[in-house]
């Protein structure tokens, strides 16, 4: 097992990225029309806009944005909870970095799933992180009831999400403003009631604890919605919000003149220049040199420590303009100076751990954003690193990147195995962004190297007594070789969160700017969730 682990991974091929791409695009332009065009066309009888068309008139036109979580949840329900119900994005208004979460009334009217509360609390937490402007487009129906087992209850389930509300309104001054454009029920209420700003559609809007249905029977009286919790009812009368609008049109653009009335985000302390073209378009590439000359401008990277440890690049470089602290690994064989035998690219030893700790502690030191471009297939094993002290380096180097407090972005472009993809950012260390290519693969290891681990014991005793595998062993092995090809695909990692989003070559340039740009709005420390003011700690 251990010596599969170290060996070099195959690179795939241009025609399975391309092939790759084309899957991907296909099963993002379904999940996009949401509940379907009926659903759509009965959102417009009802004089509502859907959530990507409020979205699509809020952000800056021409300007790159960046849905986070499409493919949440696309493999469960039968197909039938498309972006689990909500739609999570970063973006520009106003020429300010935003984020927004909009639900989308027409999967099963919005209402919440378990995913769904993974995705409104993954958005809050980069509106929190980066103190960026956070926009509420709410139109749910609440719960999902049949799973109400995986939202209501739980330290991250619904609650979370208006302990995030109360701790960013108190204590970090992020700025909240909630649209309501449909049903605003139950629970579901206070996300708007602890923003700044509340605006309701005359006609559309509804925010109560209980409708009409759950008023009467609960009490006996008899009211419609519109006069319970309706436009009107909440300015003129409860005081409870504090615009009213005509349609959604209108709700937007009140909400984009809300944006451009907010503080002027503060200078970032890191080097800023103008952008300059990478030195070549995105292509099928997988040599990380020639990779590196499509997303860094003009492909200029200053490498640190260049003849030292090549199995991993660090340097600095700039994206469209933004200076940035790359660390990516290599792919290849390659001899040291010094002799001795020669190390496989992507694996990560003693030297290269030692190096990029090094490396990332300066950044740290002068507020240089941080890079990782994940084609790691582990820490080198066997008694030669073992004796290097490889497992002290390796804790140096997870060390260094757990307690940056810069923001750091994650681009998985091959392989993200075992403790090194811990070591480069992996989820666990809440970097501020986790994007991958199609060719992405996450896990503890490989299909091959899975079937070695569980079944190679067995292999080698069949192989002592001349004996050859059974059709039914043959079958086993394949069913694990299997499993673990389908648990290592970007989409299954992008249908569990565990990844923001799954980006194509093309997009990389525009996806890492935006990241970067939400990420410097913050020039405090970027370490967890959130970090409180130093008043309160």
């Amino acid at each position: 097992m251990k010596k599969l682990e170290a060996r070099p991974a195959s690179k795939p091929s241009g025609k399975r990225l391309r092939n790759l791409v084309a899957e991907l695009q296909e099963l993002e332009a379904k999940l996009r029309q949401g509940g379907g065009p009926e659903k759509t066309e009965r959102q417009h009888k009802q004089g509502k806009l859907t959530a990507r068309e409020r979205i699509g008139l809020l952000f800056d036109k021409a300007e790159y944005s960046q849905e986070i979580g499409l493919l949440v949840a696309y493999d469960q329900y039968d197909g039938a909870a498309p972006a689990a119900g909500v739609v999570t994005t970063i973006g520009r208004v106003n020429g300010r970095e935003v984020v927004v979460v909009a639900n989308d009334a027409t999967v099963k009217a919005g209402s919440w799933w378990p995913e769904t509360i993974k995705k409104i609390l993954r958005a809050q937490e980069v509106a929190m992180r980066s103190h960026v402007p956070i926009i509420y487009l709410v139109d749910s129906a609440g719960v999902n009831l049949p799973y109400q087992g995986g939202v209501f209850p739980g330290q991250y389930g619904a609650a979370r999400i208006f302990y995030y509300n109360s701790i960013m309104r108190r204590y970090l001054k992020i700025p909240q403003i909630s649209a309501v454009m449909g049903p605003c029920i139950a629970g579901g209420a206070y996300l708007p009631a602890l923003s700044d700003i509340i605006v309701m559609v005359e006609g559309t809007s509804f925010m109560g604890l209980g409708g009409a249905n759950l008023v009467k029977g609960a009490t006996g009286q008899t009211i419609d919605n519109e006069a319970l919790g309706g436009a009107r009812t909440h300015n003129a009368v409860s005081g409870v919000a504090h615009y009213r609008v005509e349609n959604d049109d209108a709700c937007v653009a009140k909400i984009r003149e809300f944006v451009s009335e907010l503080p002027v985000k503060p200078p970032s302390a890191v080097s800023i220049t103008e952008s300059v073209e990478a030195a070549r378009p995105a292509a099928n590439l997988y040599d990380v040199r020639a990779m590196l000359d499509c997303i860094l401008d003009g492909g200029h990277l200053d490498e640190f420590q260049a003849d030292y440890a090549k199995e991993v690049i660090t340097g600095h470089a700039r994206v469209r303009g933004i200076h940035v602290g790359v660390i990516a690994n290599n792919r290849g064989m390659f001899r040291e100076a010094a002799g001795g035998a020669p190390k496989f690219g992507g694996i990560i030893y003693t030297d290269s751990a030692e190096k990029v700790a090094y490396f990332i502690e300066n950044c740290n030191r002068h507020k240089t954003p941080l890079l990782f471009i994940q084609d790691v297939s582990g820490f080198m094993v066997g008694s030669e690193a073992e004796h290097s002290g490889i497992i002290r380096a390796g804790a140096r180097f997870v060390e260094a990147m757990a307690t940056a407090i810069v923001p750091k972005i994650v681009l998985t472009i091959n392989h993200a195995s075992g403790a090194g993809y811990y070591a480069m950012a992996g989820q666990g260390f809440d970097p501020d962004f986790i994007f991958s290519w199609p060719t992405g693969r996450m896990g503890v290891m490989e299909g091959d190297s899975a079937v070695q681990a569980v079944f190679g014991t067995e292999l080698d005793k069949l192989r002592l007594e001349g004996k050859e595998e059974s059709p039914e062993l043959n079958a086993e092995m394949e069913r694990v070789r299997e499993t673990y090809e389908r648990e290592l695909d970007a989409k299954y990692a992008a249908a569990r969160g565990f990844v923001d989003a799954v980006i194509i070559p093309e997009n990389t340039r525009d996806a890492l700017e935006l990241a970067l740009r939400v990420g410097l709005n913050y020039d405090g420390p970027h370490l967890g969730p959130f970090v409180l003011p130093p008043s309160l700690v």
